[in-house]
């Protein structure tokens, strides 16, 4: 396990990737167990793959701008994408946690 160092992190590219890698992976897997695989595949290709995690006293993952308008080619309403997409990123920022083995705080997730 590496050991997590917030400064570190601002580079989390270069010093964090492979812990990224893991953290995206996992929470990709119980989101595609729970919901439809078309809409996580989705969510993950069209709206994550534009993410960017950031640390600030705790994980936050700031979305590109209008996020559940980039999904497309599933049908879903704009209610339930939006859970979705909320309990996709609640699933990141505790697998961040959890790879880092860090202790959940109470960030909100920002969308930009």
């Amino acid at each position: 396990m590496t050991e997590f160092d917030s400064e570190q992190f601002e580079d989390k590219y270069a010093n964090y990737f492979p812990e990224l890698q893991e953290a995206y992976k996992r929470a990709f897997e119980t989101m595609n167990e729970e919901y439809d695989s078309q809409l996580i595949h989705a969510i993950d290709q069209q709206v994550l793959n534009e993410s960017e995690p950031f640390y600030d006293d705790g994980f936050v993952i700031e979305l590109p701008e209008n996020p559940t308008e980039r999904v497309s080619g599933v049908v879903v309403s704009d209610e339930k994408l939006q859970q979705v997409l909320d309990r996709y990123v609640t699933e990141l920022r505790g697998e961040l946690t959890a790879v880092f083995d860090l202790e959940e705080t109470d960030t909100k997730d920002e969308t930009a």
